[in-house]
């Protein structure tokens, strides 16, 4: 790939810029497309860009993408303005914006540090491209979860809490020391019981050991002790016991040697025993601080039987010694801030009257303020950043980046909409553009109308998906949009009604919950109607999933949750291996060829020797970055050449990997096979390959692969947590059909969402709120959506009543 600085222009017919686009020096060539022209968004005119500020390069210039399903395309990207890329799910975006475009800006950027930087720097592969120019350095906002452990909360991810402990070690009275004093991270600032963490481990030595076995049958019930193991021989071939009497009989001092004597404390009569030490102290010592997630399938069971955790009885929770919680400012500690919600906290900030921490105090409140801006106001600075959803997660991540001082970067977003509610959405665009308004270029990857409707530029990508997609099907205005053939024109110009009310659904029945108490829940008690359609929606915060996912299975146990939690599986996993489809697959070929099963998995008997079935090598380079090349032997199919003879119906089993769903529909005609695959095209997935690789897959992508293998489960009370993620206009139509044709089959489903075309579609809507936090945790509303939009005296009614009206 060659970069330069030659200008090359867009092709006329599919290039366009609204008029704000004169702040940026146009290539030679440059037409506007004929639909083009200023969108006046719903936040009034923007402001310019500032005089004498205008780049060399007015477009960041794409030729000859060709990263995955992207069919050799060009793209003009302006800078200084906000562009959004739209198109169906599996078009091509993420290949354009994410594995192009922020890639090739993210790998020049990390070439320019030494070999030894570059080693600790995440690493990108070239991407399948002709030339791109006039690269900005980049920063991605995508939708990966916070990491950070246990010790990372809201206010570590977003710097706040550091802005606080300034503020303390300056204000505070009484002084207790530097910032490093208020962190729970921090020795100085940690209290001393807990750690920092805020909880406290406890071993229930009644699951640790049963007394009513001996040593020889299995007393000891963790894993890790377990008969014949190298623990359990320090015990029964100690000699201070006699291995085959029941723990009940151990004398005092045999017990206390047993379960507490400490490492060293005591030397074994056996001298083959050369360490020594008791149940509970091994056991605190070696696992008791560790999280669950450290142990998989018995021992995280029993891990989890034998400690209980709760709060911390010293700190309260707070995490923080007790000079950082005796030093106040205002009659409040920093523990009390932290335990504000931010909508609460930005005012309490503001009032610190201290001349010496102004500019702090200033500071802190504005970026407390940009949470509850983005839609986070019932978050605290304490809660755990693991509790956050992939949509919160990165919406916290803006935090750090608005306010910033930098300017002229590239800011990239992955469906920043993603779990806000309609009355958040136009605060999220005004953020984006006050990015762009810094001097950034700001590209986001969205499927909500009212993000495409701010934007300087559309890039819609399409026609369809997978190896229908891949193609820009439009450039221009967002107004051009709305007038096009696309599908994602189609979709904003779609007339959207209610239901009439002869089309909706009687329940047959209904399932109570009872004083609901999680979290921010009031003591709610609602009845769910069984046999129809209903949607559960609010304010993000308002306390919907507390509501469903938290007291729903103690009423119907049997309800099957569908959430967003991530797609397990390797590298190696693909949709045929997570839907288990590979399994009749492989018999078929195996019963019709003759040949053992094994040899038709790439993850057995059949796959390449060269690439171990992976179809790559991957090439560790050690202080450079690695390399992940096609595999000559296979070219790139995972099988080796025996696996490839054997043929059925003229295919053969590497042949059926490339397949997609809908292809594999036409080809197979066995029944077990076929409703996997229908149930794959079902939830819009019939554009994937078989054999394709997890880790290519988009969140949308993923989650409705989710869905289509949960349905396996054939239970008939179904729950699903905002499905609509990642999906476009003409795929939420899809999703809708599926919903209803489940409840025609005699289910119930109830789904979490804040889509407007869902609630549209429901027979019945439960509305949380009136707010977020403290200020939700109520029914405001159940009814038909007729009826919610004729109401309008909730935020979701009001939104819902402007939708069908626009």
């Amino acid at each position: 790939m060659t970069l330069d600085d030659t200008p090359h222009p867009p092709t006329p017919e599919t290039s366009a810029v609204d008029a704000r686009a004169e702040d940026v020096a146009r290539p030679a060539g440059w037409e506007a497309h004929p639909t083009g022209g200023r969108r006046q968004g719903p936040h009034g005119q923007r402001p310019q860009s500032p005089p004498g500020r205008r780049p060399r390069h007015g477009f960041i210039e794409v030729r000859g993408a060709r990263e995955h399903t992207l069919r050799n395309i060009d793209v003009d990207i302006p800078k200084l303005h906000l562009t959004v890329v739209t198109g169906v799910s599996g078009s091509g975006k993420s290949s354009l914006v994410f594995d192009t475009l922020a890639a090739e800006s993210q790998r020049q950027l990390n070439a320019t540090f030494s070999a030894f930087a570059r080693n600790r720097l995440p690493s990108y592969g070239q991407p399948d491209v002709d030339r791109m120019a006039h690269l900005c350095a980049v920063t991605v906002v995508d939708q990966k979860r916070l990491g950070g452990g246990a010790r990372s909360t809201v206010g570590t991810a977003t710097d706040i809490g550091a802005r606080l402990r300034l503020i303390f070690s300056r204000a505070g009275r009484p002084f207790a020391g530097y910032s490093n004093a208020f962190s729970f991270n921090d020795p100085q600032g940690m209290c001393p019981r807990c750690q920092g963490l805020g909880v406290v481990s406890v071993v229930d030595e009644t699951q640790l050991v049963d007394r009513d076995r001996s040593l020889d049958d299995g007393g000891l019930t963790f894993p890790a002790f377990g008969v014949g193991g190298w623990f359990w021989r320090s015990y029964a071939r100690s000699g201070f016991f006699d291995p085959s009497l029941p723990l009940r009989e151990f004398s005092d001092e045999q017990w206390r040697i047993f379960m507490y004597a400490e490492q060293g404390e005591l030397k074994a009569p056996n001298p083959d025993v050369t360490s020594y030490e008791g149940v509970v102290a091994r056991f605190n010592r070696l696992y008791l601080h560790k999280e669950p997630d450290a142990y998989k399938g018995k021992a995280r069971e029993a891990f989890e039987r034998i400690v209980t955790r709760g709060v911390c009885p010293d700190c309260a929770g707070t995490r923080l010694a007790e000079g950082a919680r005796s030093s106040l400012i205002d009659g409040r500690s920093i523990a009390d801030l932290n335990a504000l919600q931010a909508d609460e906290l930005a005012g309490v900030i503001r009032a610190i009257d201290d001349p010496s921490v102004a500019p702090l105090v200033a500071d802190a409140a504005d970026q407390v303020e940009r949470l509850g801006i983005l839609g986070l106001g019932y978050l605290s600075l304490d809660r755990a950043t693991s509790t956050l959803s992939g949509g919160e997660s990165q919406r916290v991540k803006m935090v750090r980046h608005l306010g910033s001082s930098l300017s002229d970067l590239l800011y990239v977003f992955d469906e920043p909409t993603v779990g806000l509610h309609p009355r958040d959405v136009h605060r999220l665009g005004s953020l984006l553009e006050e990015l762009r308004d810094q001097g950034n270029t700001v590209v986001v990857v969205e499927h909500d109308p009212e993000i495409m409707a701010i934007a300087d530029h559309c890039i819609d990508m399409g026609p369809g998906a997978g190896r229908a997609g891949g193609a820009v099907t439009y450039e221009g205005s967002y107004d051009g949009l709305v007038k096009s053939e696309t599908r994602t024109g189609l979709g904003l110009r779609a007339a959207r009604v209610t239901r009439d009310a002869g089309a909706v659904r009687t329940p047959s029945g209904h399932v109570r919950i009872e004083h609901a108490s999680t979290h921010n829940l009031r003591d709610v008690t609602v009845d769910l109607p069984l046999g129809v359609l209903t949607v559960v929606t609010g304010v993000a915060g308002s306390g919907k999933s507390s509501l469903i996912r938290g007291h729903l299975p103690a009423v119907r146990p049997d309800a099957v949750l569908l959430d967003q939690s991530p797609v397990r599986g390797s590298r190696r996993s693909s949709p045929a291996t997570f839907t288990g489809v590979l399994d009749p697959i492989r018999s078929l070929f195996a019963r019709t060829t003759g040949a053992p099963a094994a040899l038709f998995s790439p993850n057995s008997d059949g796959g390449c020797p060269e690439c171990q079935g992976a179809g790559v090598i991957f090439t560790d380079l050690a202080f450079m970055d690695g390399v992940t090349t096609m595999c000559e032997v296979c070219r790139g199919r995972r099988f080796k050449d025996e696996a490839q003879q054997h043929l059925v119906r003229g295919r053969s089993i590497a042949d059926v990997f490339e397949l997609s769903v809908a292809e594999a529909l036409e080809f197979f005609t066995e029944k077990a096979i076929r409703p996997t695959l229908q149930r794959l095209s079902d939830v819009g997935l019939d554009y994937l390959t078989l054999g394709q690789t997890l880790t290519t897959l988009s969140g949308g992508e993923r989650q409705r692969l989710k869905l289509a293998s949960e349905l396996v489960v054939g239970g008939k009370f179904y729950v699903l947590d905002e499905p609509t993620t990642g999906l476009h206009l003409a795929d939420v139509e899809h999703l809708v059909a599926l919903l209803h044709r489940l409840v025609d089959d005699g289910n119930t489903v109830i789904v979490i969402e804040h889509n407007l075309d869902v609630v549209v579609a429901a027979d019945w809507v439960i509305d949380l709120g009136p707010g977020a936090g403290h200020d939700g945790g109520r029914v405001v509303f159940e009814g038909t959506p007729a009826a919610l939009a004729a109401d309008g005296s909730t935020y979701t009614g009001e939104y819902l009543a402007r939708y069908l009206a626009d």
